[in-house]
């Protein structure tokens, strides 16, 4: 799976009393299908994941997967300290149409983690066994670690994952992994313009094509000896290596510039927008305006999403036009002061 691209991270939206808002879940996720962002993650830690239950999780796979058009990647945030309960999820995931899993590392025996064997096991069990490509998620906030990047290399090997998460600050350990993994190449579909390519687009093509709707022939027509018809759809294959992806908004420029070939970011979540426009004018090659879209959010992505976490992002959501509503405890929500801060932070930043 492609994924190059911007990836938005999405919150989980709940009632004043705690219970899941679906119609809100619905409504972001359907707002974020319409933007230029290359795909959706669900359930990573910007989604309060930990303070689901497991029936929750579920659901909200579900819930975000019917409104997800087809042309988005879609990810789900299934790591658990368990390789069993993450494989169950990643099966799951799978199941309702995931494109990829995105696995974040165990943390709560992390004395044990730090050994590179038991990460090791960990990974090559899931990826073993998932339907879906594993993208690891290093988070040295949340495990408590680092993954090291000659554990991240011998994974990079294996043939069901296909990239990495990096954290914001690992900017200087991109060069160091794509250096050493250059000899990984994988030929994968993408559409004739060089776009992510999903299962899902491919039954929404086979579904119209089975209506008996008439396609025009000019429009079928490969443009070139590249191009092939597959279900309706104009594709043509891509060789890419092992994808590297920035964990923050924060200093998305600099990672890009570094090699990596998109990012997942939470302020993504509350404006995904201006966080697109740093990728979109760094993939013209326009350099100086990327760096003035970055300049533009350096500071409130930092602050909100950065320092802040989810209740910073949630308000930021609230002023932005998406629905992000109040935390579940031990989450607290934002003071008056801090909030009248987020606004100041957001007030130029707009969809």
């Amino acid at each position: 799976m492609l994924l190059h691209g911007i990836f938005v991270l999405v919150t989980t939206p709940f009632y004043p009393d705690g219970s899941l808002y679906w119609r809100k879940l619905e409504h972001n996720v359907a707002r974020y299908s319409r933007s230029p962002l290359a795909g959706i993650v669900v359930l990573e830690s910007s989604g309060e994941t930990a303070l689901l239950s497991d029936q929750e999780r579920r659901d909200v796979l579900k819930c975000a997967r019917a409104v997800t058009t087809p042309e988005k990647v879609l990810l789900a945030g299934t790591g658990r300290e368990s390789a069993l309960e993450t494989l169950r999820l990643t099966e799951y995931a799978a199941e309702l149409g995931y494109d990829a899993a995105l696995v974040i590392s165990p943390g709560l025996y992390r004395s044990q983690m730090k050994l590179p064997g038991n990460l090791l096991a960990f990974y090559r069990f899931v990826a073993d066994r998932s339907p879906v490509p594993i993208v690891m998620q290093n988070a040295p906030s949340f495990a408590g670690y680092d993954l090291a990047p000659q554990v991240v290399l011998e994974l990079a090997a294996h043939p069901n994952i296909i990239g990495i998460l990096e954290p914001g600050e690992a900017n200087e350990e991109v060069p160091f992994l794509l250096e050493h993994t250059r000899g990984i190449k994988r030929t994968i579909p993408v559409t004739q313009d060089f776009q992510a390519l999903t299962p899902r687009m491919l039954e929404a093509a086979a579904a119209q094509a089975a209506t008996g709707a008439v396609v025009p022939t000019e429009v079928l027509m490969p443009s070139s000896s590249a191009v092939v018809v597959t279900t309706g759809l104009k594709t043509r294959e891509k060789e890419v290596g092992f994808q590297i992806l920035a964990g923050a908004a924060r200093n998305l420029y600099a990672a890009l510039r570094s090699g990596a070939v998109g990012g997942m970011a939470a302020f993504a979540s509350a404006a995904p927008t201006a966080v697109y426009e740093v990728y979109a004018a760094w993939k013209d090659g326009d350099h100086k305006l990327a760096q003035e879209k970055q300049e533009r959010i350096t500071v409130a992505a930092a602050r909100i999403a950065g320092e802040l976490g989810v209740p910073g992002i949630k308000y930021a959501c609230d002023l932005n036009g998406y629905y992000g509503g109040p935390v579940r405890l031990p989450l607290l929500p934002l003071t008056a002061e801090v909030k009248r801060e987020v606004e100041l932070l957001m007030k130029d930043i707009r969809n």
